[in-house]
């Protein structure tokens, strides 16, 4: 089989692509393993929701257009959004259908599934950055008597034994997790290492509101210093709640979660704890106050002061003075570990030498190092909210415009 391009994975970002494709009448396909938007569906916990609000849920042509913009869309309904938009933009999605190879042949891809070859001249990799749970190799040195378990793994607190349960990780994944298994009625310990604190709300709107209106999240990877850098920066600490709670090391601690420091390592049974808990929380909070001054600059530049609530800041993390810097796992007081450590994205299907020494694809914006090859989905791509759902609709629009270059200039090498 022939198409000019294959998009691999039927996520927000890849129905985003095949939109755009559309628009500009490239025939392509969209390659999915299972069905639309089954990330969504099947690896996420039961209760999460959007930290996102419903307002910011827009795709090329298409955007949410309920009764509530500043809620958050529960799993089922983001499942819902992506199914009915694949259905209005008419997606070409061949469900079912697992890519086991990428090549490149001359000027062309080939594409081997479980349900035959396409040849095309530009491939998508849609495939999402969060494939596989990132879990520390001493992990191997937990206790046999401590479950573990990935955010993948966890549902909801029904499904743990009634003991503690130390939750790995701070950013948005682990500050959830953590606080709904508090609130269970199980103690939690959080070990924490590098997070980035935002409020739900501020000055009387939402923080996302802010950091979209003065330009923070439309910050793009061409003006940033250390890109590199910037893709590795954990998820804000955020959730999407009814109740628009914020979800920080002091609304936490506040319900009785245990603050530890980064687990460095397991050795005979005992976790061991960074000391960097306090400088980790203090360079948190310095950077949650740049954020704010940012924001409340831009509003006296608009003459927003008089119309919103005055500028406030937010108390420091608060930590015990002697964090310990161990635990021993063999006593029962931990249950379980839920490993909040992040995810890595799976590229082991791809046969084109484009993957660097750490498995990620090099690229530029998401214009792969390989002629006719793109990513989009993946965190800071092409501008700081990449990652979320209106991001990858930007993107998209962004790198069609590269991908139509690349097929202009196949076509005049052709002709001539």
């Amino acid at each position: 089989m022939r198409t000019t391009t294959v998009v691999i994975g039927a996520g927000q970002s890849g129905l985003a692509m095949s939109r755009c494709l559309s628009v500009r009448s490239i025939d392509h396909v969209v390659l999915e393993r299972s069905e639309v938007a089954n990330s969504w569906k099947t690896e996420r916990w039961d209760s999460l929701r959007l930290l996102t609000p419903n307002w910011q849920c827009r795709l090329p042509d298409y955007a949410y257009d309920g009764d509530d913009p500043d809620g958050f869309m529960t799993m089922p309904e983001v499942v819902d959004f992506l199914s009915r938009y694949a259905k209005v933009i008419a997606a070409p999605v061949e469900s079912g259908t697992t890519v086991a190879s990428v090549r490149r042949t001359g000027d062309e891809y080939l594409v081997t599934t479980d349900h035959g070859e396409w040849r095309s001249q530009t491939v998508v990799i849609a495939t999402g950055a969060f494939n596989v749970p990132h879990v520390p190799a001493f992990s191997d040195a937990v206790p046999s008597s401590v479950t573990t378990l990935t955010p993948m793994d966890y549902h909801n607190p029904d499904q743990l034994g009634e003991g503690g349960v130390m939750v790995v990780g701070a950013s948005a994944t682990g500050v959830q997790i953590a606080a709904e298994i508090q609130r269970s009625g199980r103690q939690v310990t959080l070990a924490v290492g590098e997070h980035v604190r935002a409020p739900r709300s501020y000055r009387g709107r939402d923080i996302l509101w802010w950091m979209e209106a003065a330009g923070v999240l439309d910050e793009r990877h061409d003006e940033v210093d250390d890109i590199v850098r910037a893709r590795r920066v954990p998820s804000m600490q955020l959730a999407g709640t009814p109740e628009r709670s914020t979800f920080d090391l002091n609304a936490l601690t506040s319900t009785g979660v245990n603050l530890v420091g980064r687990l460095a390592g397991i050795n005979a049974g005992r976790a061991q704890f960074s000391g960097s808990l306090h400088n980790k929380c203090e360079l948190a909070d310095l950077k949650l106050g740049r954020l704010l001054d940012t924001i409340d600059e831009w509003a006296s530049e608009q003459g927003l002061d008089e119309l919103v609530p005055p500028p406030h800041r937010f108390a420091p993390t608060t930590v015990e003075v002697s964090p310990p810097l161990g635990l021993d796992l063999t006593t029962g007081e931990v249950e379980t570990i839920i490993w909040a450590t992040g995810f890595r994205p799976d590229y082991s299907w791809l046969d084109v030498d484009v993957l660097d020494s750490k498995g990620m694809l090099r690229h530029d914006g998401g214009v792969v190092d390989s002629p006719g090859m793109y990513l989009i989905g993946s965190p800071f791509l092409r501008r700081r909210k990449s990652s979320f759902i209106d991001g990858a609709g930007l993107d998209a629009q962004d790198l069609i415009v590269d991908l139509c270059a690349h097929l202009d200039s196949l076509a005049s090498r052709t002709s001539g």
